[in-house]
């Protein structure tokens, strides 16, 4: 019975900003039924919708104190059972389509990629969990990949929401000069739908960036995003090792090793496991689908949350530096995916 009243206790003091989230989710799904009715596709997602939706009613007005566990709870706790419910998504099907060189190879761009790009953060003086957010977003999968990682190294809802909306303004833009660049490098199919999957943050985005170049483009690029994307959670268990000795002042060492029970966050150990038990085909097929689209939900829910945090001065501060991080950081990535492109021959 006490433990009935406590969770009854618990419940209603996450309600009410639970609700708040949901209600600017809602929103951000409506933004995006409307764009896609006016042009055709959405080119904001609800997810970035959502943040900057919730970004916007922060800065207009301060949510009072019994709004603060439903936001808290919707922005860490929503957001790591939705990297728990991508592993659904994913199985070892995808590893042997690809072969092993072309796996290698993936998987040798994302960490190249990521290296590279966490050191122009630091050389453009980003703090090391802003450069990593940068890096792996870049590298990976953009929003889901920022998303997925933030809450392993502890990045607070200023650097998320930074992260993703200068990502996803950049990721509009690849979509669309993508398709020029190809041409004018006289890629064929193959070799431009590697590069689309290589360097398009988000799968429907490699899908509209391959079209243009034909049916084989979209298939390459759909397969090597995929790949790319199951990168994810090898990532993010390596950083959940390292990012306990960050901080976030000069790039410092902590001296103390973290506990054993801490080097491994709870939502990655879930995420390995469903990923092992869809290859294993213990997740019927009919369940991949909706556990898709709840991950897709309940993140765009914490990013609401995750917005509803954020203080835009600080973000406003952080925008030349983080907007040449990414900028330069992409140009890195098409680099080495190019190099990678004509190394494998890819034809």
């Amino acid at each position: 019975m006490v433990h009935g009243t406590s969770f009854r206790l618990h419940l209603t003091r996450l309600l009410p900003g639970l609700g708040l989230c949901l209600a600017v989710s809602g929103a951000a799904y409506a933004l995006q039924g409307v764009e896609e009715r006016l042009l055709g596709r959405s080119w904001l997602e609800a997810l970035v919708l959502a943040i900057l939706l919730g970004t916007m009613l922060r800065s207009l007005w301060t949510p009072h104190s019994r709004w603060a566990p439903g936001i808290t709870f919707s922005g860490k706790f929503l957001l790591e059972a939705a990297v728990v419910l991508l592993g659904v998504t994913i199985s070892a099907r995808t590893i042997l389509a690809a072969g092993p060189l072309m796996l290698l190879g993936i998987a040798g761009v994302v960490a190249c990629a990521i290296g590279a790009s966490f050191v122009i953060g630091r050389l453009l003086k980003l703090p090391p969990r802003m450069a990593l957010l940068v890096a792996c977003g870049n590298s990976i999968c953009g929003n889901s990949a920022i998303a997925a990682v933030a809450p392993v190294i502890g990045a607070d809802g200023d650097d998320v929401a930074t992260s993703i909306g200068f990502t996803a303004v950049l990721g509009v833009a690849v979509v669309l000069g993508l398709p020029l660049l190809g041409i004018a490098l006289h890629l064929d199919g193959l070799q431009y739908g590697a590069l689309a999957g290589l360097t398009v943050y988000a799968v429907p985005q490699v899908l509209a960036a391959a079209a243009p170049l034909g049916a084989s483009a979209v298939q390459m690029g759909t397969l090597v995003k995929l790949v790319r994307v199951l990168m994810l959670g090898p990532v993010c268990l390596l950083l959940s090792l390292v990012a306990p000795r960050l901080r976030d002042g000069a790039g410092d060492v902590a001296a103390k090793r973290p506990a054993l029970h801490h080097l491994v966050p709870w939502f990655i150990i879930g995420f390995l496991g469903l990923l092992a038990a869809r290859s294993f085909a213990l997740v019927p097929d009919g369940l991949v689908a909706p556990a898709s689209g709840l991950a897709s939900f309940l993140t765009v829910v914490s990013m609401a949350a995750l917005g509803l945090g954020v203080d835009v001065r600080s973000v406003a501060q952080a925008g030349g530096r983080v907007t040449g991080a990414v900028v330069l950081s992409l140009l890195v990535l098409g680099g080495i995916s190019l190099g990678f492109i004509h190394a494998l021959h890819i034809a």
